[in-house]
């Protein structure tokens, strides 16, 4: 039995694994910024603890943390999940937008990362799981605020991998295609390879167990855009053009 620590748990993948992870008897700890949620998952099982925070907010993250492990014991596995997407057209640039896919996306990471690595370092174990996505192996049309995010938290893993691994605690990155979520429900184009959340939860659980740092999902879908990865620019940019309309 384990003690997993998820942020964003209140809808989506977040929610997901933290149901499931329940039903195989661990123990989880979660924040999001929606208490009503929360509170009715907690109603489900004493297995499950629920913290209204916002990731954005480091002091409230720290408390959070601290009430987690006060409730079930030291972190185990940290799932840090917790981000928003909202498309976004280079023709009209809000930088508004921009600043909030950062500080949830990337800084709430980090926020998270300062409150529970310092435990795990002295326990010399741990887990870390940071769920980026595709959009950040290259950019894609309406990902100008996104795709930058997800692509620093690569950036991010492979880091702090060099520096967590010694110290005995394993760093994982997530990288998943289209996820049927609230988040994915503004998209008004056909999304390829769509999973959902549960089936996403699935992948992220099996992935955790394996001895490798990148998991990507779903695997037709991840293995073409490893392929378009690679490309040469002006033939990814002709290829993804067209696909979508774009060019």
């Amino acid at each position: 039995m384990s003690h997993y620590f998820i942020t964003g748990a209140s809808s989506g993948i977040g929610k997901a694994l933290a149901m499931k992870l329940v039903q195989s008897d661990h123990k989880v700890s979660a924040i999001a910024r929606r208490q009503e949620r929360l509170a009715k998952i907690s109603a489900t099982t004493k297995s499950f603890f629920g913290t209204t925070a916002d990731v954005c907010d480091a002091v409230a993250v720290g408390k959070a943390v601290i009430a987690s492990q006060q409730k079930f014991g030291d972190i185990d596995v940290a799932v840090l999940n917790a981000g928003i997407y909202v498309p976004q057209d280079g023709n009209a640039i809000n930088p508004s937008i921009y600043a909030d896919h950062m500080n949830i996306n990337y800084m709430g990471v980090v926020n998270s990362l300062a409150a529970i690595v310092p435990q795990m370092i002295t326990n010399g174990q741990g887990h870390v799981i940071i769920i980026s996505s595709v959009a950040g192996w290259r950019g894609l049309p309406q990902a100008a605020a996104y795709g930058p995010t997800k692509a620093a938290l690569i950036s991010l893993a492979e880091s702090l991998y060099f520096d967590l691994t010694p110290k005995g605690i394993k760093v994982q990155i997530i990288c998943p295609g289209f996820v049927d979520t609230e988040a994915t429900s503004v998209n008004n184009f056909k999304m390829p390879g769509i999973l959902s959340a549960n089936s996403a939860a699935d992948h992220i659980i099996n992935g955790a167990k394996k001895d490798c740092f990148s998991i990507s999902f779903p695997r037709n879908f991840t293995l073409k855009m490893k392929f378009l990865r690679y490309l040469p620019d002006k033939l990814y940019f002709s290829i993804v053009g067209k696909q979508t309309g774009k060019l």
